[in-house]
Formats: structure tokens, C-alpha cells, sequence
């Protein structure tokens, strides 16, 4: 039966429009099936599993078409969007738990979870060159060399793809880093060598993980579209490339944040970052609080998930900020990676609240009002006494041509009123002559 349903209810979500009376229809026989004529099996785990698998798939199948992402099917982005909604829900279900029901509950998921496991210090040792060990001098290096550096390199290969401006890019990798070292005192993963955040991760890692992903928005944007049919291509090679770029997006636009045009975009700006950076540090806070070992595969789920949704919700507040006459509100999908960033950070604070309440040392504890301070009166000076002062600038400037005008203006007057009475005493005098005359 499940199978059956799943075939029917994903060739309707192959097309461009949701069909809700249909799926409702095909979804409702289904469950009156599974609850009227099958047996409900002993097992919980098998239970809620089945009852996950049916809410995917209405899911999937009763959320609208995602505008501006299409590669293959525009039932890829509705997939997606439908694994946020579920996801989400995922989330909420963990919230209402307590701490030890929602740990063990993920071995629902895998039996290997709901075990505390001690997290790994990457700090310790800092020497590059360490005399003390003869044989491998190097050694501190080659422990850091572990599948955290070529994760490095592709995440923000693809977050480059997602906020399209290299400036951003380099500014949420440097304020990480600062935030590794605020928080080092709560996580010992956290903990690393100055030369492991600043050369292997900052300069190395995420640099070229942001050159190359730029190098790859230039040839998205200098890439020929065709819209030429397959069949109507003459060549096999053509064909294949057809083929190829069939998987990239049908049409690129180039996003221009300009952050210090006007207050709205800067403070949009600003809220973008800080949901990157805190969905950065959920990563880090999630799999701690709910034992997840990193290299776990629901690490790297949660974070192709995020790969997929991020692209979509970044794409609708692009549109929302740059056009906002044409795009009301902002995307659903946007709505809901914010929301599951939030959540997410709910459970971190519930299940684990010492943790996050530990005292923050004195000296970050400056730096990050500093920091906070310098960008208030920025922005203050930016948009508020920065527009003031032009604005009475422009208005002295118009005053005083005005009044350069006005005292041109009686100069004139002057002369031609000169001219004038000059002419009416001529008049005069040759009106006197004419009378004596006659």
C-alpha cells in the first residue's frame, strides 16, 4: 500500500501544481486502509516511522512551487521544502521532550546514539615545528589534518554559491572564528591553535572554499542559456552538454546586497549574518547536547539539508529586499530556515542551559561590546546624522544660490529701469519740443 501511494502521490508532485484535492483524496483511502483492514504491528519504532513516512509525502505533495529554482523537476524544491516543514516538526516534537526522553529518542533513529561521548580538543599542543618528537616534528599539523579540512573548503565553496558576494562570505568566516574563541570556555571543540583558526581554517580552507566559489558564480553569470530542445540539438556532444546543464540553474541572478544604501538593507544585511553565524554554531551546540559524535551521518544530512534550503531562503530574501512592490512578503521557505535556526537553538538552550550560562570571560566580554558599540554608532552616523548634515548642506547651498539669483535679478531690474526712465525722459523732452513747436 505504501508503495502504491508513494508512486501515485510522487507522479503528481512532478507537476508544476500542487493537486490538493487529489493527494487529499489518495491520502485519505490510504489511511483509512492502514487503519480499517491492517493489522498495527507491535513495534513503535516501525509505527512511527510509517507515520512519518505518510506525513512526507503529504507534505510533499501539497506545498506549492518554489519560485526561481528549477533545475530538473520543480518537484526537487517542493521536496525540500516539505523536508523544512517536517524537519521543523522534527525539531518541536525534541523541544517537548525532556532532556533524557529527547537523547534517547534519538536512538529511534540509531541505535549507536543516546551515549554521552567526551568531545575532542583541538587545542593542547600549538608548536608547528615541535622538537620533542624527532621522528615526526610535524606531528601537530598532520593531527589537524583530519575531514574537518576538506569540509571546511566545501561548505563555503557552497555557502559562497548561497550569499554571492565575496566581502559577506569573508566577514561571517572571520567573525566565527572570533565567536571559537568566545566560546572555547563552553565547548572544548572549540578550542584551537592560533594557527589552526587563522592559516589552516581562515586563510586556507575557507579563502579558497570562497575563491573557487566565486570563480564559479563568473561562469554562471557568463554562461550561455540555451533553450534550444534536446531532440532539436543535431550533435551527440551537444546533446550530452544539453544533458549536462540541465542540472544548473535555468536562469542566474547576481546578487548586489550594497548594505550602506539605506538603513533597510543594511539592517538586513546584518540580520543575515547573525542567522548564519548562529546556524553555524547550532552545528556545534546540537551535536553536543544530543551526543551526536561528528562524523555522524545525521551531521552531514542536517547540513546538505541546509545546503538545499539555504540556496532557496537566501534567493527569496534577495528578491524581498531588492524588489520589495513586486515581492509583498517574504518567501515561505525563508520563513521556515529562520525558524528551524531558532528552534534549533531552543533545544540547545533547554537540554543543556549550564552549558550556555557559563560566564563569559571579561576580556570577550569587551571585545564584543566594542564591537557592538562601534557598529551602533555607525550606524547612527550612516543613516541618520550622515543624511542630516547632506541634507543641510544641500539646503545652505540652495539658499545661497537662490539668493546669488535674487541680488542678479535687481541688478538687472536696475538697468533696464535706468534704461527705461532714461528713454521716458527722452520721450518727455521730445514731447516738450513737439508742444513748443506746435
Amino acid at each position: 500500500v505504501c508503495v502504491c501511494v508513494f508512486v501515485l502521490l510522487f507522479h503528481l508532485s512532478l507537476c508544476r501544481r500542487a493537486h490538493t484535492l487529489t493527494v487529499l483524496f489518495i491520502l485519505t483511502c490510504a489511511l483509512v486502509y492502514v487503519t480499517l483492514l491492517e493489522e498495527t504491528p507491535h513495534d513503535t519504532a516501525y509505527n512511527t516511522k510509517s507515520a512519518l513516512v505518510f506525513l512526507v509525502l503529504l507534505c510533499f505533495c501539497m506545498t506549492d512551487h518554489v519560485y526561481g529554482y528549477v533545475f530538473v523537476f520543480a518537484a526537487y524544491w517542493r521536496f525540500w521544502l516539505c523536508v523544512s516543514v517536517v524537519y521543523e516538526l522534527f525539531l518541536i516534537f525534541i523541544l517537548f521532550q525532556t532532556v533524557h526522553d529527547g537523547r534517547q529518542f534519538m536512538k529511534y533513529i540509531d541505535p549507536k546514539l543516546g551515549v554521552p561521548l567526551p568531545e575532542r580538543d583541538y587545542g593542547g599542543n600549538c608548536l608547528i615545528y615541535d622538537p620533542g618528537h624527532p621522528a615526526d616534528p610535524f606531528h601537530n599539523i598532520w593531527d589537524k589534518m583530519d575531514g574537518f579540512v576538506p569540509a571546511h573548503f566545501l561548505g563555503w565553496y557552497i555557502k559562497t554559491l548561497m550569499i554571492r558576494d565575496w566581502w559577506m562570505c569573508m566577514i561571517i568566516s572571520v567573525m566565527f572564528e572570533f565567536l571559537e574563541y568566545s566560546l572555547e570556555h563552553q565547548l572544548p571543540n572549540f578550542s584551537e591553535c592560533w594557527w589552526d583558526h587563522w592559516i589552516m581554517d581562515v586563510l586556507m580552507c575557507n579563502s579558497l572554499g570562497i575563491y573557487c566559489g566565486m570563480k564559479t558564480l563568473g561562469w554562471l553569470s557568463m554562461k550561455p542559456y540555451q533553450w534550444q530542445g534536446l531532440w532539436n540539438i543535431p550533435t551527440y556532444k551537444g546533446k550530452i552538454k544539453r544533458i549536462a546543464f540541465q542540472f544548473t540553474p535555468y536562469s542566474w541572478v547576481k546578487f548586489e546586497w550594497r548594505p550602506a544604501s539605506n538603513l533597510r538593507r543594511w539592517l538586513a544585511v546584518l540580520g543575515i549574518i547573525f542567522m548564519f553565524l548562529l546556524a553555524e554554531l547550532n552545528t556545534f551546540y546540537l551535536k553536543f547536547v544530543l551526543w551526536m559524535p561528528p562524523e555522524h551521518y545525521l551531521v552531514l544530512v542536517r547540513l546538505i539539508f541546509f545546503v538545499n534550503v539555504g540556496g532557496v531562503a537566501m534567493r527569496e530574501i534577495y528578491d524581498f529586499m531588492d524588489d520589495p512592490k513586486f515581492y509583498k512578503k517574504l518567501g515561505q521557505q525563508a520563513w521556515i530556515v529562520a525558524t528551524i535556526t531558532v528552534t534549533e537553538f531552543l533545544i540547545v538552550v533547554k537540554y543543556d542551559p549550564n552549558t550556555i550560562m557559563l560566564p563569559i570571560p571579561f576580556f570577550v566580554t569587551q571585545c564584543w561590546t566594542l564591537g557592538i558599540v562601534l557598529i551602533f554608532f555607525w550606524t547612527l552616523w550612516r543613516f541618520f546624522i550622515r543624511d542630516i548634515t547632506l541634507r543641510y548642506k544641500e539646503t545652505h547651498q540652495r539658499r545661497q544660490e537662490g539668493s546669488s539669483e535674487q541680488d542678479r535679478v535687481p541688478g538687472h531690474a536696475d538697468g533696464s529701469n535706468l534704461a527705461t526712465s532714461g528713454r521716458s525722459k527722452l520721450n518727455g523732452s521730445m514731447d516738450t519740443v513737439r508742444h513748443r513747436k506746435s
